[in-house]
């Protein structure tokens, strides 16, 4: 019998995050969830604080004892990304979120979970509904539309926060705690195309790419898995090389920082082409199912006639050549950490629609120099094919700093509850510690969490016992925090 995700413990924890999941909050959608924020804390008597930019901020005193610790301020976003299967039919700003237990781990019907980072949240409004928690001075930073730039953390102001420590409840892998992350850039391409007639003698070919694992741009960018928009552009490229072909419209990947799942594209062939372009699209899917064996088990890429469009874009070849050239994955893996991605680039966005094709890619590294070279080469390639290019919403990486006070005292708590030390990572993600820090330069940060798997993605799913030792240890560090 399927379980109740209210069953789960800890069940205040697990409580508010249904509450969470109950309530519409896609990136920039958040005000609902904010009101309940807003709510919770009138009726449980918690100064509470909405910023300028739409920033939830709570205070709660010390407990009795505790007055001599350092100020902790625990910090996640309200918002979660909107990602479904293409056969369920949902609203993200208007239904609920429908999460369920499936043996050791909670996920959505269709849907991302939003456990990144509702469970976070619901950690956070849990400490602050507890009675029998000890904790010196505590904050809470809720900001909003983390998932689509960081707006919310690029605007806090300084002067607002009172803490000394600023823990992030943000990361993936229980067990862990980053005291590093990735910078980013958001690379905004628009192609300014005129349509032509479809001419005589050419019949319409659409283009699927779907089945692929998708995820977290920046977290799953190393296991090197598929991107719809390539796998698309590089049949078109091919094709286009074999003969006569017209691009009419493209639709693939969705979120920026989401790897693309699905992709979709019509394009005109000659009509004595078809049969050919049909044939290649099977061999193509043989070719490309080897190529990602071990990494995607489903990739689907079709071929089929459609009806033909009354015009195609004129400057088609160009847009595909550019996109199968565009950089694409990991760029360079970082010398100093094993296993940890130093810059990176992710082809989130392509869709044509009123005379423009618009292209979003972000780009990541911890290395500002290098994340600044993929804006140029960026730059370089798109405007050599004809395209206006925007580089913006760049963020800096976050330094880790290993003589943090906060680090070695999580260190030693980790230890005496669990027998082992937890391990000390850097994550190639935009965790909002970096953007936090700008005006908040002597904050001591760290963040962890509980174990998520394929965020950003219907796959998405949290380990119901990684969120219970997440939970513990947040509680004991939060009866040891450092003294002042």
């Amino acid at each position: 019998m399927e379980k109740n995700i209210l069953s789960l413990e800890p069940k205040a924890l697990w409580g508010f995050f249904g509450d969470v999941c109950s309530i519409p909050h896609p990136s920039g959608h958040e005000a609902a969830l904010r009101d309940y924020v807003v709510t919770f804390a009138q009726k449980n008597n918690i100064d509470c604080t909405v910023d300028t930019a739409g920033n939830v901020i709570l205070r709660k005193p010390a407990t009795p004892g505790m007055e001599s610790r350092k100020g902790i301020i625990l910090q996640a976003h309200l918002d979660m990304v909107p990602q479904k299967n293409g056969d369920k039919v949902f609203d993200f700003e208007k239904d609920a979120i429908e999460p369920y237990v499936d043996g050791e781990w909670v996920r959505a019907r269709g849907t991302t979970l939003g456990a990144d980072n509702g469970v976070g949240l619901a950690a956070i409004l849990a400490v602050f509904a507890a009675d029998d928690i000890k904790h010196g001075p505590v904050e809470a930073l809720l900001t909003v539309a983390e998932e689509t730039g960081m707006y919310g953390a690029f605007g806090l102001k300084a002067g607002l926060l009172e803490g000394d420590i600023l823990m992030n409840l943000d990361s993936e892998d229980e067990g862990e705690l980053y005291v590093g992350c990735a910078g980013g850039l958001d690379a905004n391409i628009t192609f300014n195309y005129k349509e032509s007639p479809a001419p005589e003698g050419f019949m319409a070919v659409k283009l699927e790419v779907k089945g692929l694992l998708g995820g977290h741009s920046g977290i799953q960018i190393v296991t090197q898995r598929a991107n719809a928009n390539k796998l698309l552009f590089r049949f078109l490229d091919m094709q286009s090389r074999k003969g006569e072909l017209l691009l009419a419209s493209v639709d693939g990947g969705g979120l920026r920082n989401a790897i693309p799942r699905e992709a979709t594209a019509v394009a005109l062939v000659p009509a004595a082409r078809v049969a050919e372009v049909l044939s290649d699209a099977k061999e193509y899917l043989e070719t490309v199912t080897k190529e990602f064996e071990g990494i995607e088990e489903g990739i689907s890429f079709a071929a089929a006639e459609t009806e033909t469009p009354a015009t195609v874009i004129a400057s088609g070849l160009d847009i595909i050549r550019a996109i199968h050239c565009a950089p694409n994955g990991v760029i360079r893996m970082s010398a100093s950490m094993e296993g940890l991605v130093q810059t990176s680039t992710n082809l989130a966005r392509v869709a044509s629609d009123a005379g423009k094709v618009k292209i979003q890619c972000l780009l990541r590294s911890s290395v500002n120099s290098e994340k600044d070279d993929l804006g140029m080469m960026f730059s370089s390639l798109f405007e050599l094919a004809g395209a206006e290019v925007e580089l913006s919403g760049a963020y800096d990486g976050w330094n880790p700093n290993m003589e943090s006070p906060i680090l070695h005292t999580m260190i030693e708590s980790y230890e005496r509850l669990y027998g082992r030390k937890p391990a000390v990572m850097a994550i190639h993600a935009g965790l909002e510690c970096g953007i936090i820090g700008g005006p908040y330069p002597n904050l001591d940060m760290i963040s962890f969490g509980p174990t998520i798997r394929f965020p950003h993605s219907p796959d998405e799913k949290v380990e119901t016992a990684s969120v219970q030792k997440f939970w513990d240890f947040l509680c004991f560090t939060l009866g040891n925090a450092p003294e002042k």
